[in-house]
C-alpha cells in the first residue's frame, strides 16, 4: 500500500510512512490546538521533499525513500484570502515554509462565492461577480467546490479550509456537505492523492460532527491539555478514527502524542503518551 507522509516525521514512523493513498482525512479540531498548523507543516514538507530530493529523509523520516508525494498541492478557502494565509504562515514559521508553499501551492479562494447574498460587500471579499455565475442562473458554491475539486483531484493532496465555513453557511444544508464528504471518499481511492478537511470542533450540533466524522476515512484530533493548574497550556494529537493505522498504534501502544509547534520545524511530536 502507498502512503503519503503526514509531514510529522514522528507520527509517521508509527504509522509505517503516513496515510495511505487516497484517503480522506479529517483535522477535527479545538480552537488553536493545532490543526491549521499540521496542515501547513504537511504541504511545507511535502513540498520540500519534493523540491530537494536528497533531503527527503531528513524531512519525512526513516520511511521517505518509499513515500509517495503528491504531484499537486492544492489550498481551497472559503472565507480566507490567499495573502492572508501567506501572511500567517510567514509569521509564523520559517522563510523556507513561507517560500515553498507561496511559490508551489495552488490557491483556490471562493470567498466571493461565499459571501454572495450576505451583508458583507463585494470589496471586502475581492470578487465582484462569482465566476461560475454565467448564463443559466447561480449553482450552490458547494457544487462549484464539487466541480473545481473533480479537476485537480487525481494524485494531488488538497487542504479544504475549512469545513466549518460550509457548516456555518445559510446557503448549504449540512446533509450535502455529509453527502459531498461521502462521495470523495469513494472517488479519492481512484485519485490516489489525500484530502484534509478542516473542522473546528464544537461548533455544529453533535448530530452533525458524528455524521462528517463517519463520513471520511481517518479523523486526527486536535486537543489542548484540561489541566488547568498547568502553567503552560499543552497540545494533543490523536487518532480518532483511522482503522488502517489503528494496528501500528495499538502495536506501540500509543494512547495520544504530545505536540509543539515551532518556526523552524511546524507541528512537532515532543512525547508519546503510552496505554
Amino acid at each position: 500500500m502507498q502512503r503519503i507522509p503526514t509531514g510529522v516525521s514522528d507520527l509517521d514512523s508509527i504509522i509505517k510512512g503516513g496515510v495511505p493513498a487516497g484517503s480522506t482525512v479529517l483535522l477535527f479540531g479545538e480552537l488553536g490546538a493545532g490543526n491549521i498548523d499540521f496542515a501547513y507543516t504537511s504541504a511545507a514538507k511535502l513540498i520540500l521533499a519534493k523540491m530537494y530530493p536528497e533531503r527527503k529523509e531528513s524531512l519525512l523520516g526513516y520511511y521517505a525513500r518509499s513515500a509517495k508525494i503528491p504531484e499537486n498541492m492544492i489550498y481551497i478557502t472559503f472565507s480566507r484570502s490567499k495573502d492572508d494565509i501567506l501572511m500567517e504562515i510567514k509569521n509564523a514559521f520559517s522563510k523556507e515554509f513561507f517560500e515553498a508553499i507561496s511559490s508551489n501551492m495552488v490557491f483556490k479562494d471562493f470567498s466571493g462565492e461565499y459571501f454572495r447574498g450576505t451583508v458583507v460587500p463585494s470589496r471586502w471579499s475581492g470578487s465582484s461577480v462569482p465566476s461560475f455565475l454565467s448564463g443559466s442562473g447561480e449553482r450552490n458554491i458547494l457544487e462549484a467546490f464539487v466541480n473545481y475539486v473533480d479537476s485537480v483531484g487525481e494524485d494531488s493532496m488538497i487542504i479544504v479550509d475549512s469545513l466549518t465555513d460550509l457548516l456555518i453557511s445559510d446557503s448549504i444544508n449540512p446533509k450535502d456537505v455529509v453527502m459531498t464528504l461521502k462521495g470523495l471518499q469513494r472517488v479519492s481511492k481512484k485519485w490516489k492523492g489525500v484530502i484534509y478537511f478542516l473542522l473546528t470542533r464544537e461548533v455544529v450540533d453533535k448530530k452533525i460532527e458524528h455524521m462528517i466524522v463517519d463520513s471520511v476515512d481517518g479523523v486526527f484530533s486536535f486537543t489542548w491539555s484540561k489541566q488547568e493548574r498547568s502553567s503552560r497550556r499543552q497540545r494533543y494529537l490523536y487518532v480518532e478514527k483511522f482503522t488502517s493505522l489503528f494496528p501500528h498504534l495499538g502495536e506501540s501502544k500509543i494512547a495520544r502524542f504530545v505536540t509543539m509547534v515551532t518556526a523552524d520545524g511546524g507541528y512537532i511530536v515532543i512525547n508519546m503518551e503510552r496505554i
